[in-house]
């Protein structure tokens, strides 16, 4: 059978700041999806990490079918007026166009989608971020998808030692989808030159090399490209096939356990460590920390079995202290050095428009004179 996997999430609005959505919003959200996606829809699921509610779906209409973003659009549009009549922080935040407009890329949500034709038996993850952008998965994509140190069967089976195709998108240009296709091993360093800039240069999908199906879609949105400013970070989400043709699903998990650094925090303007955690966790620490949350799930003509929480296993509790840590480390510099994003790539308007103010000041000294008696 033919499904086709859809992942729409947004932030739509928060107890206490960017903490976690209100049990009655994310109950409000996934009424809207039982309800409306009678007929359409054949499972879905609706959770949380951090302020951010992901709406997984799978059905057989393809990815970017109006109905289905449709239904997401109105559930995150009903969701906001629960948290509008709650008083709920940031209500319909990342709802940045005022109607729907045929699907919701480029609207401001967060979408992840995948067609395939189903195995015997499917199993995949369903990845969603918070307080971080697309760039956080650029390392664990590549070291569970090239790196043999961490993914064994690409030496250890067949199929999956043939390696994958990696689509990598730069994010930085606005005028379209500008996409490069890239294989490992044979361009590996190509793909590490452009994945190390985890800002410009993002995972897009993967596709298995022995066979050309699909085997991981990350969501691409940049909010501060759609709205021309800070309204949030982008919170990306991940869906990655295991298992076959694939890597194991223990393949894809273990670069997390890095708790490798990348953009968000507070303002979504500073570094941290990206913090592995269960399901439903929202933030605390400095708006943050940047966090992960992986569900594993087993897809079967559409339906899907209930979700294992994959962070939780007592494993992970080393990984958070460990990772806990490093952000603590880089969080005592402050706002200096590689704690706090470029000036290219801050978002928040009071520091661009001090920048600005300042800059008209500045004067090219004429002479030696004049620098030592200025």
């Amino acid at each position: 059978m033919k499904v086709t996997l859809s992942v729409i999430k947004a932030d739509i609005g928060s107890i206490g700041g960017h903490i976690q959505p209100s049990a009655r919003l994310v109950e409000t959200v996934r009424t809207r999806i039982a309800d409306g996606g009678k007929g359409l829809l054949l499972d879905t699921y609706v959770g949380f990490t951090g302020d951010d509610v992901a709406i997984l779906m799978s059905h057989t209409r393809g990815a970017g079918n109006e109905g289905v973003h449709k239904l997401a659009w109105d559930a995150f549009i009903a969701g906001t007026a629960t948290a509008k009549a709650q008083g709920l922080y940031g209500a319909g935040q990342d709802l940045l166009k005022d109607s729907f407009s045929g699907n919701v890329k480029g609207m401001g949500p967060a979408v992840a989608e995948m067609e395939f034709e189903e195995r015997p038996n499917e199993p995949f993850l369903l990845f969603a971020a918070d307080k971080t952008d697309p760039g956080a998965y650029n390392l664990p994509c590549y070291l569970g998808f090239a790196d043999p140190m961490v993914s064994s069967g690409l030496i250890l089976s067949p199929k999956v030692g043939k390696g994958f195709t990696f689509r990598i998108m730069d994010v930085a240009y606005t005028e379209g989808d500008r996409v490069i296709d890239l294989s490992a091993p044979e361009d590996l360093y190509d793909i590490a030159a452009l994945l190390r800039d985890q800002e410009r240069f993002v995972v897009e999908s993967v596709r298995s090399r022995a066979t050309g199906e699909i085997a991981a879609v990350v969501s691409t949105t940049r909010l501060h490209n759609i709205a021309g400013k800070y309204t949030g970070k982008d919170d990306p989400v991940m869906l990655v096939r295991t298992q076959g043709n694939f890597p194991a699903t223990g393949e894809v998990l273990a670069p997390f356990t890095i708790g490798h650094f990348v953009a968000g925090f507070m303002r979504g303007s500073h570094h941290g460590a990206l913090m592995p955690v269960p399901r439903n966790t929202g933030t605390s620490f400095f708006d943050g920390p940047p966090i992960v949350s992986c569900l594993a799930f087993c897809v079967k003509e559409g339906k899907f079995t209930e979700a294992a929480d994959t962070f939780a296993h007592p494993y992970w509790d080393y990984v958070r202290t460990k990772t806990a840590a490093k952000s603590e480390d880089l969080r005592r510099q402050g706002f200096f050095g590689p704690a706090m994003l470029p000036y290219s790539e801050l978002e928040y308007g009071g520091i661009v428009e001090r920048l600005s103010a300042m800059d008209a000041k500045f004067r090219v000294l004429k002479s030696r004179k004049e620098e030592v008696t200025a």
